[in-house]
Formats: C-alpha cells, sequence, structure tokens
C-alpha cells in the first residue's frame, strides 16, 4: 500500500508524477504475486510427480541451468544478476522445502499439501 502524503509543500505536479508512479509499482507487484502463485502450482504439482516416482526434491543440474539462465536474462533486461540469482536461489529453497514435504506425506500416507500456501517466495 502506498502512501499520498508529504511532508511541507511539493509542486503538485512531482506529486501526481509520484501517485502515477507508485501506481504503476502497486501493479507491477500485483501481477509479480500473482505470477509467483502461478509459479508455485506448477511447482506443487512437479512436487507430486516427482514424490509419486521417488524422485529427489531437488535436482541441482537443472537449478544451475536456470540460475544461468535467469542471469543471462538479467543482464539482458538491465537487472544486476547477482539480484536476479539470490532471487532465484531464495525461491529454489522454498520449492525444494515443498517437495521435501510432499515426499514425507507421501511416504507418510498423510493428506497432500499440494493446496498449502508457501511461507515465502520459490525452482523447478
Amino acid at each position: 500500500m502506498t502512501s499520498n502524503t508529504f511532508p511541507g509543500e511539493v509542486d503538485p505536479a512531482v506529486r501526481e508524477e509520484l501517485a502515477r508512479l507508485r501506481d504503476s509499482i502497486d501493479n507491477i507487484d500485483a501481477a509479480v504475486v500473482h505470477m509467483l502463485a502461478e509459479r508455485f502450482k506448477c511447482t506443487q504439482q512437479v512436487g507430486h510427480l516427482k514424490a509419486r516416482h521417488q524422485l529427489p526434491p531437488a535436482d541441482p543440474a537443472r537449478e544451475a541451468r536456470q540460475i544461468a539462465r535467469l542471469r543471462t536474462l538479467a543482464e539482458n533486461a538491465k537487472l544486476d544478476p547477482a539480484f536476479a540469482e539470490k532471487f532465484l536461489n531464495f525461491i529454489i529453497a522454498e520449492v525444494i522445502r515443498h517437495h521435501e514435504s510432499i515426499a514425507e506425506d507421501t511416504v507418510n500416507g498423510a493428506a497432500p499439501t499440494a493446496n498449502r500456501r508457501p511461507s515465502a517466495l520459490p525452482g523447478e
């Protein structure tokens, strides 16, 4: 949520431009959240597939390829590749945690956790 209150006197044109930019940021944030939700729906399905076929939760070779790919995308988009890598590593760690939980539930015959919400942002 953004605040459109400003200390002191600010040129109305500056206020308007700041509000416009903040609205765009809010829209982008909403899109990012929705994209992450869709990504997690897919990674949950991957976790269940891996669990059913007794595949390991992590796939270091895939993760390395994804990191290299994301770094290239970031460079092309003029985004700091180190930041992009940190972000993807965060996502990957969360996905692996979910895959481990799904695998454990599958082995123990527990109720599926596919609809459990991620505690944070996360990589298959």
